[in-house]
């Protein structure tokens, strides 16, 4: 495979990423980067048996097309920005056996359960 057909992939990639869980429709896509049809599916193709994509077939305006959704996203160190073990008076004795430990740490378990609710909203809440 050329390296232009890499960059290509990549950038179609992001493009997934970057519209998240909500996904975006191939046929929006392939118009984004002046692809014909036929190459952005065997784009897709190519990032779905990576398994960093899945394919979901929807209808949309009367005409049956994919959405294309992230499977892999990257890590963005932002998630951690806030964690309570940056600032933790403990944290040079923190460890998995020791006398304060990330296992039971309240600290820990309050920042999780707020930095989810913030994610997913209503949706956990009434889970």
């Amino acid at each position: 495979m050329q390296e232009a057909d890499e960059d290509l992939i990549s950038k179609v990639y992001r493009l997934v990423i970057e519209h998240g869980e909500s996904g975006i429709l191939q046929s929006e896509l392939w118009k984004v980067l002046g692809l014909t049809s036929r190459d952005g599916s065997r784009i897709a193709s190519r990032l779905e048996k990576r398994k960093l994509i899945k394919r979901e077939k929807v209808l949309e305006r009367g005409r049956w097309t994919y959405k294309l959704l992230p499977l892999v996203i990257p890590i963005d160190t932002g998630s951690i920005e806030d964690a309570p073990c940056i600032r933790c008076p403990d944290e040079e004795r923190c460890f998995v056996d020791g006398e304060v430990s990330p296992l039971t740490c309240l600290k820990i378990e309050n920042w999780f359960n707020q930095e989810y609710l913030v994610r997913h909203g209503d949706a956990a809440a009434a889970s």
